[in-house]
């Protein structure tokens, strides 16, 4: 005869299974106690639900302890094993950890066996068999907790990478201008509460992982197929939500460092156009100042300036034409004299203080400049073409 079919008698197994519905009654109440976070989930016709479980749970274990052949109650038949991955499972789904349902089994494991061996000793078993039942209950406790383990783990990988699917998804469509209900539609699966506003921010892909470590968890990223950019070009974006006001000078803070073009905040559904702008800086040659960002708010001008680099080109040639008699050194000087007028609006002392010189050099060269350029310094439009190519140095 097999040792567990010595260990449980017909009469003792029979008394430990008509003792189960009171078993599984008093360690659902003992859990309760034990594990206050599942006081109102043991409640009402789910704590009963969960009594059935528990009771069908012991009457597994006693069938396998009982059964002729050898068979070894620690280990767990299929149907045991899938509801516990289940519930390991469900409870990753409810945003819970494991640390209440382990402790939930290691109460339950000693509740069922000290009523389970109370009555197994008064219906006759031997005592000296005591220690190997105490060995069977625990052995089948720690399969299925490491069956529920291994449930939670498990939607946590695949809800997690699910959820980066979505959360990619709902970059992509921002970037490429999808519809508002595209867009809401998409928030809501990767379960993402829209902020007031997203920046678009431009970066190596290699200072990618650094910049989010210090930005709001809610920051959305997008490595590939980046809609504008060059292929061969490894950058990321990243679409950073309200950062705006003082904000933007805390994300410019953090980006310090990073080669960032940062764009300018818009409303959540209209990033695209916060990428579009970041995206034209960057075509366009600005590139950030020592370790600094590109914050194209602070740039506007030179974008506009650089928006067409052909016709600035011709521009600033056709309004310099006058100087071009003169050599290379004296066509600079005149040059610079010219910009600094034009933007001081002929202050000589700042014109002079901007360029380091005498006031009277000022005078002098300004001289030569009406001798070159005649009236057309007094002519309102051609004082903005002059305005508009020199306004920013050449890139």
């Amino acid at each position: 005869m097999a040792p567990e079919q010595e260990m449980f008698p017909a009469e003792v197994a029979a008394a430990m299974r008509a003792e189960l519905p009171a078993v599984a009654e008093q360690t659902v109440a003992a859990i309760v106690v034990a594990v206050p976070s599942y006081t109102e989930a043991f409640r009402g016709p789910m704590g009963r639900k969960i009594e059935n479980a528990v009771q069908l749970a012991l009457g597994g274990f006693l069938e396998l302890a009982t059964a002729s052949g050898g068979a070894d109650a620690s280990r767990p038949v299929g149907p045991a094993i899938e509801g516990a991955y289940s519930l390991g499972r469900g409870e990753a789904r409810s945003g819970r950890s494991m640390d209440a349902l382990l402790a939930a089994y290691r109460v339950g494991a000693r509740v069922a066996w000290r009523h389970l061996s109370e009555t197994a000793v008064r219906a006759g078993m031997p005592a000296d068999s005591l220690a190997r039942f105490a060995e069977l209950v625990f052995a089948y406790i720690d399969q299925l907790s490491a069956s529920s383990v291994a449930g939670h783990a498990d939607h946590l990988a695949t809800s997690g990478r699910v959820r980066r699917e979505h959360l990619e998804r709902l970059a992509h469509l921002l970037l490429t201008g999808g519809s508002p209900y595209d867009l809401v539609a998409a928030a809501e699966r990767a379960d993402w509460a829209p902020p007031r506003t997203l920046t678009a921010v431009l970066l190596p892909e290699a200072r990618a992982r650094g910049a989010l470590a210090v930005l709001d968890a809610r920051t959305l990223t997008a490595g590939e197929d980046l809609p504008g950019a060059e292929p061969t070009t490894e950058r990321a974006v990243l679409l950073v939500p309200d950062a705006e006001g003082f904000a933007r000078a805390a994300l410019l803070k953090a980006l310090s460092g990073r080669e960032a073009v940062v764009g300018p905040p818009r409303p959540w559904q209209e990033a695209r156009s916060s990428y579009s702008r970041a995206l034209r800086a960057l075509q366009l040659g600005l590139r950030p100042e020592c370790e600094a960002a590109v914050d194209t708010e602070q740039r506007l001008a030179d974008l506009v300036l650089r928006a067409d680099g052909d016709a600035l080109t011709d521009l600033r040639a056709q309004v310099l034409a006058p100087l071009d008699g003169l050599g290379p050194g004296p066509r600079e000087k005149l040059v610079e004299t010219l910009r600094a007028w034009l933007l001081h609006h002929g202050r000589r002392e700042r014109v002079a203080a901007e360029l380091f010189v005498h006031p009277q050099t000022v005078r002098y060269r300004m001289g030569q400049l009406r001798d070159l350029y005649g009236k057309r310094l007094e002519d309102p439009q051609y004082v903005l073409e002059l305005t508009l190519a020199l306004g920013a140095r050449e890139p």
